[in-house]
């Protein structure tokens, strides 16, 4: 999407994000800074761009941040040191959340939340109290533009324009943030991504990061720290079309990269609960027992086939759920061809998915390893940790940023 990439101008941005204290990045999306453009305009730009959650310390690379990742049905959290290019994980968790804790993209039951996360860092010895999270992406409202170059104040001028015109939300309802992400035509053209999202869906998670007794530093959106996981620990060649997919409970998020920037941003609604679902609903199994069918581990007294009849069902509903997405959104759009799939998830390493998709889309997949150059804890390095090590990818990439980083 968009226009050619400039080799010559690479720029490796630090996408925008929603709160920077609230700003943040949209490969994350960074706190758009703020310029003077006429007093009217300048407070509004002020009170839309900015708003800071707390006050902030200076970064520092030896400060503990806490990664948080929370989900429909588990919250993940990362105790880390050191910035991007040499992160280290201190300590490492994941823990169930209620089953209604997310609804509508937002944290409802934020008390409930928060008991989970101050519980999970307590069970682990977590000292870390500034706190990285995402909201989800089909909360998040994602536009990519090419504009004619201009000044960083032209550029909020225009962004707020454009803004009016395709969200369907007063804009003193959002937080909003871009990103410039390219420059075009020896620089008189630039490639921008607007990203923006509801005030009260970033509020549930900030205020449940607070009920926990916590510091929410910078709030990101799931989709883009998928792409910081892929950076820090894979290679990427610039001819490549690159599809990182997390398969969550409820929703899957996609994450196309083509020259290592992301191009196409999507989610599909169906996600692991789903096979949970059906092994409930078809062989009567509680939803304990049927997370522990995914893993092959089937209650006594019903047949290794049936169970593996059902999840091969569900699990084919939801790859064909993908590939639509990927061929939908990507192949006919581009007449491009996926290069690689990375998937991550708890489902992510389900058994034989990986073949299934792989064989629906036609290209080679891969579980990733969001550790795969991350230096982790030695306490942490068993078996049982690597063996989940894709449940954290988002957790990972949220793990790389820190506020002011754009």
């Amino acid at each position: 999407m968009g226009g050619a990439y400039s080799a010559a101008k690479e720029i490796k941005p630090r996408c925008p994000g929603l709160i920077d204290g609230v700003g943040g990045k949209v490969r994350g999306v960074a706190a758009a800074s703020y310029m003077a453009i006429g007093s009217e305009w300048a407070q509004r730009a002020g009170r839309i761009l900015t708003g800071s959650l707390s006050d902030l310390n200076p970064f520092r690379t030896d400060e503990p941040y806490l990664s948080v990742d929370i989900g429909s049905s588990s919250a993940k959290l990362l105790e880390v040191v050191g910035d991007a290019g040499q992160l280290r994980v201190l300590n490492a968790v994941v823990l169930p959340t209620p089953a209604s804790a997310i609804q509508n993209n937002m944290v409802s039951e934020s008390g409930a939340v928060a008991e989970v996360i101050r519980a999970a860092r307590e069970s682990q010895g977590m000292r870390a109290r500034r706190v990285i999270a995402a909201v989800p992406g089909p909360a998040v409202i994602i536009k990519r533009m090419t504009l004619p170059a201009q000044s960083a104040s032209e550029l909020e001028n225009t962004i707020l324009f454009e803004a009016g015109n395709f969200i369907p939300e007063d804009l003193e309802n959002v937080n909003l943030d871009y990103q410039v992400t390219d420059y075009l035509d020896d620089g008189k053209r630039i490639e921008v991504v607007l990203v923006a999202a509801k005030k009260e869906i970033v509020a549930s998670y900030a205020e449940t990061i607070r009920a926990a007794g916590l510091m929410p530093a910078v709030i990101d959106v799931d989709y883009f720290a998928l792409e910081n996981m892929f950076e820090i620990n894979y290679d990427m060649a610039a001819d490549r079309a690159i599809a990182l997919v997390n398969i969550g409970a409820r929703y899957s998020s996609i994450n196309i990269l083509k020259g290592g920037r992301s191009t196409f941003t999507g989610d599909v609604p169906v996600g692991g609960r789903d096979i949970s679902e059906a092994l409930m609903r078809d062989l009567g199994l509680s939803m304990e027992e049927a997370e522990l069918a995914k893993t092959g581990e089937v209650k006594a007294g019903v047949g290794r086939e049936q169970a593996e009849a059902v999840i091969g069902s569900a699990a084919s509903a939801l790859i064909e759920e993908i590939h639509h997405a990927l061929s939908f959104f990507w192949t006919a759009a581009t007449d491009e061809t996926i290069d690689a799939i990375y998937v991550s998830g708890g489902v992510g390493r389900m058994a034989g998915l990986a073949q299934l998709l792989s064989d629906r889309v036609g290209a080679p997949v891969e579980v990733a390893n969001p550790f795969a150059r991350v230096a982790v804890e030695n306490k942490l390095n068993t078996p049982a940790f690597r063996a989940h090590a894709a449940e954290y990818a988002v957790a990972v990439g949220l793990a790389t940023r820190r506020p002011n980083d754009k």
